[in-house]
């Protein structure tokens, strides 16, 4: 078994290590933030317990013994590596504080934000999220946010955006009895005849054209009917009651179409497509804060599926 090491060996290695690469002890001592007399005390402290003479000392100059520079040789390499772990234990210590702006569509705030707020919260008690929740399509960067959560097509240029969950798709449903009253759509061009509950992006004059899929390419039809609105859940409550045909996104209305409240419309012209991002400026390097946000955000995206 190798023989213990003194619980004050790696500092007095240390400090020999200063000292020959500085060939001084003044210099060596302003390093490690020590002073002369004890930096002394710790070489030559070292120099009994080895039995050897690692330096040559004279008012003038430091240089190194032929031992001293056989074990400045060894231990080298084992002291920049044990320092910097030590730097980064340091630093791992010292938690990310700081407000982090960050700018979401409501349900991307619902599905990828709201459950990590608590395990944030306990992580990064020095954190604070400041939180918009609209489906505004903002300028991130000129409205003063550090990041977004949007869905692909509104994503501006010279983003970093890193995918969020699966796809999404979009379907037009309605109630059973508008259905019973107003007939089924066989197709999207059919949607012209219907009342249609449409939605307007907010900040946007004109309500959304309805998009389809089919034959390898896009297109749109502008619905008309009796209720534009930029309320999602508003959306849902009125094709509920039957008022009309309503374009929404699946995953919200998969509970409805299980009881029966709601039928799905369409769905071969309906395909999935690019769900949301996660975005923020290009930046050489990143604040602490908003690192660990993201961080967290993707950790709860990737545990949920």
């Amino acid at each position: 078994m190798p023989p213990m090491i003194h619980p004050s060996e790696f500092g007095a290695l240390r400090a020999f290590a200063a000292v020959a690469e500085q060939r001084s002890f003044s210099r060596a001592a302003e390093q490690l933030g020590v002073s002369s007399s004890a930096l002394s005390q710790l070489i030559r402290g070292l120099e009994e317990r080895l039995g050897i003479r690692l330096l040559h000392r004279t008012t003038r100059s430091v240089s190194l013994t032929e031992a001293g520079a056989a074990l400045l040789g060894d231990i080298a390499p084992a002291i920049d590596s044990l320092t910097g772990a030590l730097e980064q234990a340091r630093t791992a210590a010292k938690l990310p504080a700081g407000t982090v702006r960050l700018h979401c569509f409501h349900a991307a705030a619902d599905r990828f934000v709201v459950p990590i707020l608590p395990r944030l919260a306990r992580a990064f008690p020095d954190i604070t999220l400041d939180l918009t929740i609209d489906d505004t399509v903002v300028d991130i960067v000129g409205s003063g946010y550090d990041a977004a959560i949007r869905i692909g097509e509104v994503i501006e240029r010279d983003m970093v955006a890193l995918r969020l969950g699966e796809d999404i798709r979009q379907l037009a449903v309605a109630a059973p009895a508008y259905l019973a009253e107003h007939g089924v759509p066989q197709t999207p061009k059919d949607l012209l005849q219907h009342r249609c509950i449409r939605w307007r992006w907010p900040g946007q004059p004109g309500p959304y054209a309805w998009e389809f899929f089919e034959k390898g390419h896009w297109f749109s039809v502008a619905v008309e009917g009796p209720l534009i609105t930029s309320s999602r859940a508003v959306m849902v409550d009125a094709a509920l009651a039957g008022i009309g045909i309503a374009f929404l996104k699946e995953e919200s209305v998969v509970d409805a179409f299980a009881q029966g409240a709601l039928v799905p419309l369409l769905a071969e012209w309906s395909v999935p497509f690019p769900g949301y991002y996660l975005c923020y400026p290009q930046q050489r390097q990143m604040a602490p804060a908003l690192r660990a946000v993201i961080d967290m955000i993707r950790s709860g995206e990737d545990a949920a599926f």
